[in-house]
């Protein structure tokens, strides 16, 4: 294992490196080597047999994670009047129109996601160079432009998150904190895959994941037996 300090080289003691799992296994052996002096993330990476230089092959869209992130996350969201109310009293962080368009351009991005009431996209749409290439621009497909901001606002804060294939076909996604127990964690690995499966595009027509691992912030990764996904 040149190249991997000695905490890691302890942490993967026991792990055959080119060996698969099942899913279950995966969590625990990740869980449990998960020992920085911070509650670590626990993340998933789903490679898969897509052509992302197609266009009809594009992989997008939300999930709501039964048992949460684990991260305290801060919402913005676009709104003026009645809506903007709406929007404080269900717990966004930030609520504006042009004065937090002016504050997005002073570089202030102190929020993790972005949602608009769809008066608000032709203001909005001045940030698409700013907020885009962070992943915050607001999406009605993504359920972030909405004239409901109250179940927006409550959707995010409790747990959805959007995810998307990178250029590579590769999916990256977090299923929440080491902290949680390995069950919590298979709830939320169960419910992404799920619809990452059902977002597969019509155009594909093998098998949409190739490749799984699962893994923490500081800690190992592990392969995972794609067969050993089960929703029962």
């Amino acid at each position: 294992m040149a190249g991997y300090c000695k905490r890691l080289k302890n942490a993967y003691g026991g792990i055959d490196r080119g060996a698969m799992v099942s899913i279950d296994q995966a969590v625990a052996m990740v869980k449990e080597r998960a020992v920085a002096k911070f509650d670590e993330t626990i993340d998933v990476v789903f490679r898969c047999n897509i052509d992302t230089k197609k266009s009809d092959q594009v992989l997008r869209s939300i999930v709501s994670l039964p048992e949460g992130t684990g991260k305290v996350v801060r919402v913005a969201v676009f709104a003026k009047d009645a809506a903007a109310e709406t929007a404080k009293k269900a717990g966004a962080d930030i609520v504006g129109a042009e004065d937090l368009v002016e504050r997005i351009q002073r570089g202030e991005m102190d929020f993790d996601s972005c949602i608009a009431t769809p008066d608000m996209m032709a203001l909005v749409g001045r940030l698409g160079k700013v907020l885009g290439p962070r992943g915050l621009m607001p999406n009605p497909k993504l359920g972030t432009v909405t004239a409901d901001v109250e179940k927006a606002v409550k959707a995010v804060k409790g747990g959805q998150i959007s995810f998307r294939a990178d250029k590579s076909g590769i999916v990256h996604s977090v299923i929440g904190k080491a902290s949680f127990s390995a069950e919590a964690l298979l709830n939320n690995f169960r419910a992404l895959y799920g619809a990452l499966i059902e977002a597969k595009p019509a155009s594909v027509k093998n098998d949409l994941v190739s490749r799984v691992f699962v893994s923490s912030t500081m800690g190992v990764s592990v392969r995972v037996d794609v067969s050993s996904i089960k929703f029962s």
